[in-house]
C-alpha cells in the first residue's frame, strides 16, 4: 500500500506530495528524508506547471508512467528534480524542495562544502540534487524500481506532520498552497513571497 499513489489519479497530486513528506531518497551513497515538496498539475489547469500546454521535448517524461524522474535545469547550472506521478498519459510531478540527510554525513558535506550546518545541506531543490550527487543524466529514470541512479522508498516512521503553504519561484498561480513541509523541521527552505516581474516578463515555471 505504501506505493498505492503510483496509481492515482493526476488530479490528486496534491495529496500525493503530501504522501511522499517523510519518504527516503538514495543517491550515490547519500540518503535524505523529503520534508518539502510543491505539487504541480499538467491538467490545463495549472499555469505554473511545465505540462500546462501539452507534450514537449523536456516535459515528455511528465505525462507517465509515474515513479519516473523529471529533471530539469535552472539559471544554466543547478538541477531540479520531480517526481512523476499520476496516471500514464495525465501529467503531473511532485517537485523535491528539501530533505534532512539522515545517511552518508561526510560524503553530503564534501558535496556540500558551503553547508551552515547539516540542516542546510539539502536544504532547496538544487542543494538536494547535489548531496546526492544527481544531475541531468538522472531524466527519466526509474525511482522505484532499482535501475535508476536514485531509489525512493517509503517511510521508516509514523507519517509526519504537515503544514501546507503558496508555492515558491513561480510567477504563475503561486497562491495555490500546494507547497508541504514537515511542521518544524530545520532542513524546510525559507519561504520567498512572490514578486510581481514587468508586465512583459515571461513565467518561469518549476514542474
Amino acid at each position: 500500500m505504501e506505493f498505492a499513489w503510483l496509481d492515482a489519479p493526476a488530479g490528486d497530486v496534491a495529496e500525493t506530495a503530501r504522501t511522499l513528506l517523510g519518504w527516503r531518497l538514495t543517491a550515490h551513497s547519500v540518503s535524505v528524508r523529503l520534508t518539502e515538496v510543491e505539487a504541480y498539475s499538467g491538467l490545463g489547469l495549472d499555469p505554473a506547471s511545465h505540462a500546462h500546454r501539452g507534450v514537449t521535448g523536456r516535459n515528455r517524461v511528465m505525462f507517465g508512467p509515474a515513479g519516473i524522474l523529471y529533471v530539469y535545469q535552472i539559471y544554466g547550472m543547478h538541477f531540479c528534480a520531480n517526481v512523476v506521478c499520476g496516471r500514464e498519459g495525465e501529467a503531473a510531478a511532485v517537485l523535491l524542495r528539501a530533505g534532512a540527510v539522515v545517511d552518508g554525513f561526510e560524503l553530503a558535506r564534501r558535496r556540500r562544502p558551503a553547508a551552515k550546518g547539516d540542516h542546510d545541506l539539502a536544504r532547496g531543490p538544487a542543494k538536494l540534487m547535489q548531496v546526492l550527487g544527481l544531475g541531468k543524466e538522472a531524466y527519466g529514470t526509474s525511482l522505484i524500481d532499482g535501475t535508476g541512479p536514485a531509489l525512493l522508498t517509503p517511510p521508516q516512521d509514523g507519517p509526519p506532520r504537515v503544514v501546507a503553504g503558496p508555492r515558491v519561484g513561480v510567477t504563475s498561480a503561486h497562491d495555490v498552497p500546494w507547497r508541504f513541509w514537515v511542521a518544524d523541521d530545520p532542513s524546510v527552505s525559507s519561504y520567498r513571497r512572490h514578486v510581481a516581474r514587468a508586465r512583459n516578463a515571461q513565467n518561469a515555471p518549476n514542474a
